[in-house]
C-alpha cells in the first residue's frame, strides 16, 4: 500500500525539466509527422484544412491542388520545420523543409517572385507564369503581405540548411534574390509589384499633394508606386539581411541601406512628420485600393520606425536613426482616446479617417467596412527603447507555453482550433464552434517548442 501511495505521488509531481524536455521532443515528432504526411500538399500547405481533410482555405477556398505563399502558407511552415532541424539536428524535419522549398520553386514566377498561391493543375483563372513553363501568364511578383519576402527567406535558409547542394532550390534562391534587387528603385523604395526590373525615376522628398487628393490624382495601378503598405518595409529588410547574412552579397548591403535612405526621404514634413502608405513618383502620398486613401498611417508609420532603428543598427550609421524622436512625438500626440492609433490620419488636419459603408471618407468609424483595420494597436514605448538600444526580452514563461503546448495537442498529433468568431487571416467564412487544422497555430507552436529544446534561432 506504501509503495502504491508513493508511486501516486510521484505522478502528482510537477513535471521536471528533463521529463519536458523528452516529452516535447517526443510531441514536437508527432505533430510535424502528422502535418507533414497528411496536411501537405506537394509539400507545400494552405492557412486552414478541415478535420477530415478534405476542405481547405487560403485567401478564400483552395482547390485539392493548390497552396498558398502568403503567410501563414507554405514559408512559414517549412521555416518553422527548419527552426525544428535547428534546435535538434533531426534531418526530416530538414526533409519536411526541402519538401515546401521545392513546392515554392515549381511556383516561382518567371519575373523572380511569387503571388499569393501556386496551382499544380491549372484549371482556370488568374495563374501564376512559373518559370518551369507549367502555369499560365500572370507573372506579377509581389511584396504584398510578405509573399514574395517570405518564400525568398524559406528558400534562403533552406539552401543553407542544404549546404548549397540542391541545385534547383539553390539556383531558385539566387534567382528570386536578383529579381527583388532589380526591384528597387533608385530612391531605395519597392513597388508592391513588379513584373521586370524597374525604370528609372527621379529623387525627391516627399512633400503634400498641391491638388485636391480626394478627387485628383487617383492611379489604377497603385502596385506600381512606392509602396509601404501592410509593413512593405519591414518584412523586406527581414529578407534582405537573412540573404545578407547567407549570400555575403555586398549588393545586399546597398540595397539595406538603399531602403533605409527611402525611408528618411518618405517622411513627411511638419506637421505630420511620420509616413504614408504609398506615394507617387513625385513622392505625394497616393491613393491605393478604394478603402485606402492619401493619408498619414500609424500602422505602417510604426514599420518604419522600427525599420529605420534596425538599419541604423546594422550599418552602425546614426542618420537611420534622425527620424525617430520626430516621428515618435507626433504619434504620441496623435493617440486616439483608447491609446490605440487610427490606420489614417488625414493630410494637414491630422483628423482620424474612415470609411462609411458605402466607402466615403468620414472621421466617424461607427459604418466603417470590418474587413479592415482602421483601428491599430500603438507599439510606441517598445520603439522608443529598441531606439535607444534596449534589447526587448521574451515574454511570458517559456515552459508554461510549452507546457500548455503539449497539453493542447491531440492523439493524432494535431493543434485543434475551434472558431469563435475571431478574426482569421483570409476571412474564411466558418460557423462558429467549428473546428479545424491552422498552419499559423501549427507553426507558432513548433517554433515554441523548438525554442524551448534548442534555445534561439539564428
Amino acid at each position: 500500500m506504501n509503495n502504491m501511495l508513493a508511486a501516486l505521488s510521484l505522478l502528482l509531481l510537477p513535471q521536471q525539466p528533463g521529463d519536458l524536455r523528452d516529452q516535447a521532443l517526443k510531441d514536437l515528432k508527432k505533430a510535424t509527422e502528422f502535418y507533414r504526411s497528411k496536411v501537405a500538399v506537394r509539400g507545400g500547405y494552405v492557412y486552414y484544412t478541415s478535420l477530415d481533410l478534405q476542405e481547405r482555405w487560403g485567401e478564400g477556398k483552395a482547390t485539392a491542388d493548390q497552396i498558398w505563399v502568403q503567410p501563414p502558407g507554405t514559408p512559414t511552415v517549412g521555416l518553422a520545420f527548419l527552426r525544428a532541424f535547428e534546435s535538434t539536428g533531426d534531418r526530416s524535419y530538414l526533409d519536411a523543409a526541402r519538401e515546401a522549398a521545392e513546392a515554392l520553386v515549381y511556383g516561382q514566377l518567371d519575373s523572380g517572385g511569387w503571388t499569393n498561391h501556386i496551382d499544380f493543375n491549372p484549371r482556370k483563372g488568374r495563374v501564376g507564369k512559373y518559370r518551369n513553363g507549367k502555369g499560365g501568364t500572370w507573372n506579377s511578383s509581389s511584396l504584398d503581405d510578405g509573399q514574395t519576402q517570405s518564400a525568398l527567406r524559406l528558400l534562403l535558409r533552406a539552401d543553407e540548411a542544404l549546404e548549397f547542394k540542391h541545385s534547383a532550390i539553390h539556383e531558385a534562391a539566387r534567382y528570386g534574390l536578383d529579381a527583388l534587387l532589380k526591384a528597387q528603385f533608385p530612391n531605395g523604395a519597392f513597388p508592391q509589384v513588379w513584373t521586370a526590373p524597374v525604370p528609372n525615376k527621379p529623387v525627391a522628398k516627399a512633400s503634400y499633394p498641391d491638388y485636391d487628393w480626394k478627387t485628383e490624382n487617383r492611379v489604377k495601378a497603385y502596385w506600381d508606386l512606392y509602396t509601404l503598405n501592410d509593413s512593405l518595409a519591414g518584412s523586406v529588410l527581414e529578407t534582405l539581411v537573412e540573404a545578407l547574412r547567407v549570400t555575403r552579397d555586398e549588393r545586399v548591403r546597398a540595397s539595406i541601406e538603399k531602403l533605409g535612405d527611402f525611408l528618411i526621404l518618405a517622411q513627411m514634413p511638419d506637421p505630420q512628420p511620420a509616413w504614408a502608405q504609398q506615394y507617387t513618383d513625385e513622392m505625394r502620398p497616393a491613393w491605393a485600393r478604394k478603402f485606402e486613401p492619401p493619408a498619414i498611417s500609424g500602422w505602417e508609420s510604426q514599420d518604419v520606425l522600427e525599420t529605420l532603428i534596425r538599419i541604423a543598427a546594422l550599418t552602425g550609421k546614426k542618420k537611420y536613426l534622425e527620424p525617430v524622436s520626430k516621428a515618435l512625438e507626433y504619434l504620441k500626440r496623435s493617440l486616439l482616446p483608447d491609446g490605440r492609433l487610427a490606420r489614417f490620419y488625414e493630410l494637414r488636419t491630422n483628423k482620424p479617417l474612415y470609411m462609411d459603408a458605402r466607402y466615403q471618407l468620414t472621421y466617424d468609424d461607427a459604418d466603417a467596412p470590418s474587413h479592415y483595420g482602421w483601428k491599430q494597436q500603438a507599439r510606441l514605448e517598445r520603439i522608443e527603447r529598441e531606439a535607444k538600444g534596449l534589447r526587448e526580452e521574451r515574454k511570458g514563461d517559456l515552459e508554461k507555453d510549452v507546457r500548455e503546448i503539449l497539453k493542447s495537442l491531440d492523439a493524432q498529433g494535431r493543434w485543434v482550433s475551434v472558431y469563435d468568431g475571431e478574426g482569421l487571416v483570409g476571412q474564411p467564412k466558418f460557423a462558429k464552434g467549428f473546428s479545424y487544422l491552422s498552419s499559423a497555430v501549427f507553426s507558432r507552436n513548433v517554433e515554441t517548442l523548438s525554442e524551448f529544446l534548442g534555445g534561439k534561432a539564428k
